[in-house]
């Protein structure tokens, strides 16, 4: 009875915290809305048994990703309500990536129901405790029957990081950028050394 009680508390309170991530006007409770969605998200993976799960979505999401958002966030000044002045014109854009989201989700649960394979994994979830951790559970799983598509996982990441940085390190008028090579290719001649005393500067 209590375990189910927890169940419906924390899944009630990570849909209402999701719902308020998106409709949320400042950015922020955004954020703080969405570390409360992962915390919860964390209850139930401990309330499954899957303890190494729920630490890891606490130290890794809540713990780096939602606090780089909030960084990001609160660093960045932008015009949010210039921003949505536009919302109206890709309203039906968006309605329609948002049908076609809901259409595939539709298919996936039904055939999750419907499939008498995911029946009989329904019926032995996890194996025993005192055969296999929860640990080497999920890595003998990742390693094992998705290990190309845990691999495609780690090369879309790669992408948008390599994306990212060059995004970041584009030419720019009047930004300096550092030229690694000519670094290389000066010569120890044309570098002066100079003795900078404490407090001063040159």
């Amino acid at each position: 009875m209590i375990e189910a009680l927890a169940f419906y508390l924390f899944a009630f309170v990570a849909v209402v915290s999701g719902v308020l991530v998106i409709s949320s006007k400042n950015p922020v409770y955004s954020v703080l809305f969405l570390i409360l969605a992962f915390f919860n998200a964390a209850g139930l993976f401990v309330l499954l048994g899957a303890e190494f799960l729920a630490m890891t979505l606490v130290i890794v999401y809540v713990g780096a990703v939602a606090v780089l958002f909030m960084f990001v966030v609160m660093m960045l000044d932008i015009n949010f309500v210039r921003m949505r002045q536009g919302f109206l014109q890709y309203l039906p854009v968006g309605a329609l990536v948002g049908l076609v989201l809901l259409g595939e989700l539709l298919i996936v649960a039904g055939g999750w129901a419907f499939s008498p394979e995911a029946a009989s994994m329904l019926a032995a979830p996890t194996p025993p405790v005192d055969q296999m951790t929860n640990t080497h559970a999920i890595g003998q799983l990742l390693y094992t029957k998705y290990i190309y598509l845990f691999q495609a996982a780690g090369m879309v990441l790669l992408v948008a990081m390599v994306g990212a940085i060059v995004l970041t390190h584009r030419y720019r008028v009047g930004v300096r950028k550092q030229n690694i090579a000519e670094q290389v290719a000066r010569s120890p001649k044309d570098v002066e050394l100079r003795d900078v005393e404490i407090g001063k500067g040159i």
